[in-house]
């Protein structure tokens, strides 16, 4: 047996509030907007966003479900042609509603119920800017490491190692000029880069 919806049930009988949600349906995706009232807003909501998740399918079985909840075949058409390529980019949320206060007549609540067809927010385009990104780096990331060899790690260490060496040699070669202005009694001789103290 079905789960009952929650609420009270539009209408009289399942039958008619079947019709009346494929009608408000139809209405909806005609239209692009209809005023209704908050509860026939909020229960048209799931209905129609799983119909334009049918659409944004596009195969002969969805179009053939679809035909059979909104029989208006030129509806079903626009809804496959204009409107599913434009909710392409979403994940959901192909709809929103919005309060305008109560009805003059019998002050029942009323509400706006539109779809979104204008493109993603500026965030959501910047995450998808950097994911975009993202893909190019990733590939070249692997060329990098190429670069990055050991024997090119190995040639950095030798340079290093000479630059220090060529640096304590001046530091050496300082030493002795300064010993010898000094007038020591001490004889410094310099062998390959070694300082040894020999005394007289």
């Amino acid at each position: 047996m079905p789960t009952p919806t929650k609420g009270p049930r539009l209408g009289g009988g399942p039958a008619h509030e079947r019709l009346m949600l494929a009608n408000l349906a139809a209405s909806l995706f005609e239209h692009k907007r209809i005023t209704t009232t908050v509860t026939k807003a909020k229960r048209l909501r799931p209905y129609a966003e799983r119909l334009i998740t049918f659409a944004k399918k596009g195969d002969l079985a969805s179009r053939r479900r679809v035909l059979g909840v909104i029989s208006s075949k030129s509806i079903v058409h626009e809804l496959f042609t204009d409107i599913a390529p434009a909710v392409a980019n979403r994940e959901g949320g192909y709809t929103r509603i919005t309060k305008i206060g109560n009805r003059k007549g019998d002050n029942a609540p009323m509400a706006v119920i539109e779809l979104v067809l204008e493109p993603m927010s500026a965030k959501q385009s910047v995450v998808a800017e950097a994911e975009q990104a993202k893909a190019p780096a990733a590939a070249a990331a692997p060329a990098a490491e190429s670069v990055d060899s050991p024997e090119s790690a190995d040639s950095v260490d030798s340079v290093d190692s000479a630059e220090s060496a060529a640096s304590a040699d001046e530091v050496a070669a300082e030493d002795t000029t300064v010993d010898a202005e000094a007038g020591s009694a001490d004889e410094v001789v310099v062998v390959e880069g070694t300082v040894e103290d020999e005394k007289k």
